[in-house]
């Protein structure tokens, strides 16, 4: 145990003015393990970014190193993530000062990025600079993307996940809707979104990517029928979607597979950003043991989810 004593500036802004008062601050405190994971958080005021500060913090063998982003700078993570007590680390816009900061402990570093497709190589590259792996989830990044992030994580050994998704929920939904593909002939996905935006989701895609080339037709009795009412043809088997837009109603997701004389349905139903926080903490406590940003293309595909594994994301989440 220590005690720490430091100097320190606190700034009160406000419509009248500023004013800077110097004060010294002492705190009994454990020193931190040695195997702690410093985690920095880009698009920290995004909802998720705020959820996941919150995760973090609460984490067992974790601790909010950096919230990076352009809006509200200078304002306590902790505070805009609703956390009661603040953290103490102010959300910034300069990575580059949070990396070599961390860098300088010479601690095990993860950089959590939220951000834009745009700007996903630069942090993944600027975070390899200093030593820290990366997660990502990011909407709308583009396979080119990701591609080119697998040749420069291979090339500097350092470890990247980019996550299709960080709900635990959905991976199981589309394993087991790939274990039920094999025996039954028949399948439909019926979905609901809050909002209209890319319709259908990429779950929907997703799940009929996974369950099609297995050898399997659906749907064989209509399958070329152009009815509009029969729902979208998604891929070449015949798995059929059909998506409704239903505000106030919590975002669903549902496979329908039939055969004689029995129905099967999977659904998965998600309520908040909450879900996707387990899988974000599973995500940062395994890519810290990567050297490379794995090739694996299907994430549902594997007997058990391993959040190592890479794959396009272009669908959009409403956090």
């Amino acid at each position: 145990m220590a005690t720490l004593c430091h100097s320190a500036h606190t700034r009160t802004f406000g419509k009248i003015g500023r004013r800077n008062a110097a004060k010294v601050l002492c705190s009994t405190q454990m020193p931190p393990s040695q195997s702690t994971i410093k985690v920095v958080i880009i698009g920290a005021t995004k909802e998720i970014g705020r959820t996941a500060i919150a995760a973090v913090s609460k984490a067992r063998g974790m601790e909010l190193a950096g919230a990076i982003d352009s809006q509200c700078i200078g304002l306590d993570a902790g505070e805009i993530s609703g956390m009661e007590e603040a953290l103490e680390i102010p959300v910034l816009n300069d990575l580059t000062m949070v990396l070599g900061s961390i860098a300088q402990t010479r601690a095990t570093g993860v950089v959590v990025d939220f951000s834009e497709p745009s700007t996903v190589y630069d942090n993944v590259k600027q975070a390899a600079a200093f030593g820290l792996n990366s997660v990502v989830y990011v909407p709308k990044i583009e396979l080119d993307t990701v591609t080119e992030l697998s040749a420069f994580c291979e090339k500097a050994s350092m470890g990247c996940l980019v996550a299709p998704t960080l709900s635990i929920g959905s991976v199981l939904l589309q394993q087991a809707a790939i274990q039920a593909s094999f025996h039954y002939n028949n399948v439909e996905i019926v979905e609901s979104r809050p909002n209209p935006s890319d319709l259908p989701s990429q779950d929907a895609i997703q799940i009929a990517n996974n369950i099609t080339d297995l050898g399997q037709i659906y749907n064989r009795e209509d399958m070329d029928s152009d009815n509009p009412a029969r729902g979208q043809i998604l891929g070449e088997d015949g798995v059929r979607v059909h998506s409704m837009v239903l505000p106030g109603l919590a975002s669903s997701t549902s496979i329908h597979f039939s055969g004689p004389g029995e129905i099967y349905t999977l659904r998965h139903d998600v309520t908040n950003v909450q879900c996707l926080m387990p899988g974000l903490i599973l995500a940062i406590r395994k890519v810290i043991r990567l050297k490379m940003l794995p090739k694996i293309h299907n994430l549902a595909a594997s007997s058990r989810w391993k959040p190592n594994t890479c794959q396009q994301y272009s669908g959009k989440q409403p956090w």
